[in-house]
């Protein structure tokens, strides 16, 4: 009995070796590399220096601001997942069509849509060739060579782009749905909005949570390559586009502080990882209620 206990671990137990090897060791060194003076491949113990550094310098805070503000896309993510997946799973004409369409963004490298999306956004680009054929001029602005602009360009790009995940993601769960519920609804006289509020998103409170927290993790870790090319590789125009992502990349490529950037690494590690505590207690939850 307890050998038959232990052999699960033994299968897995290389694989695990291979994460803490490939994983494991860099973090463990990131986390030395923050209180250390790093010259090349090491040097002096200098405490929390690195971090102190850090917390005084604007451009940091500027970074933090930024990634903030893009986490104002969130919830336009979740309403306009939650809507066009409804609307898909109404099966309307050509629904598998608009489904591959839709999702296609999330499968094409962010390098590629991000140039894509620079070269419509462009002053004289076609998105404002368009909206100067049709009258509205005032809305033809300078989308990537403004400073007050650049950054909700980035953000209008990440809502395009994640929000697919979150269409197959509400999509799937839809498609597991007791239809009888809505079919109930639709028979009580409740119109498209109550069905949506009352019958259906109860019912997927699972899946929008954790979309949401999901969401959060990427837009606070994963928007480096957005900003580097909307940016034009400098998170410009000015700083208008930096993100700690990009701050990190500076102060290791450009300005060689490996422990300024080990720093700042660690604080959004530990971000992030308080934000996956939630996922492990969403998943926990949600296998709680498939065993009821």
């Amino acid at each position: 009995m307890h050998s038959s206990r232990i052999t699960p671990y033994l299968y897995v137990a290389p694989l695990v070796a291979l994460l803490l090897f490939v994983f494991g060791y860099p973090l463990v060194r990131i986390f030395e590399f923050s209180f250390k003076m790093v010259r090349g491949i090491d040097g002096p113990w200098i405490g929390f220096r690195n971090y102190e550094l850090v917390l005084t310098q604007s451009l940091f805070w500027e970074s933090v601001l930024h990634n903030i503000y893009l986490l104002l896309a969130v919830p336009f993510m979740v309403g306009w997942s939650l809507i066009i997946s409804v609307i898909l799973y109404e099966r309307l004409k050509g629904w598998r069509l608009y489904r591959i369409v839709l999702f296609l963004p999330y499968i094409l490298a962010i390098p590629i849509i991000a140039v894509i999306v620079k070269k419509m956004f462009q002053f004289n680009g076609p998105v404002n060739e368009v909206l100067r054929w049709i009258g509205f001029d005032f809305l033809a602005l300078d989308w990537i060579g403004s400073s007050d602009v650049a950054l909700w360009t980035v953000m209008l790009l990440i809502i395009w782009r994640e929000s697919a995940l979150g269409i197959i993601l509400f999509l799937a769960r839809l498609l597991s749905l007791d239809e009888s519920l809505i079919e109930s609804a639709k028979i009580e006289g409740a119109n498209w909005w109550q069905r949506l509020w009352f019958v259906i998103v109860p019912q997927m409170k699972i899946v929008i949570e954790f979309y949401i927290v999901v969401s959060v993790i990427t837009i606070l870790s994963a928007v480096f390559a957005y900003v580097f090319v909307i940016g034009g590789g400098r998170g410009g125009p000015g700083t208008s586009t930096m993100v700690v992502e990009f701050y990190i990349f500076n102060a290791l490529i450009r300005s060689s502080l490996p422990g300024i950037a080990s720093a700042v690494s660690v604080m959004l590690f530990l971000v992030s990882l308080l934000l996956i505590v939630p996922l492990f207690a969403i998943r926990r939850r949600a296998n709680e209620e498939e065993v009821r």
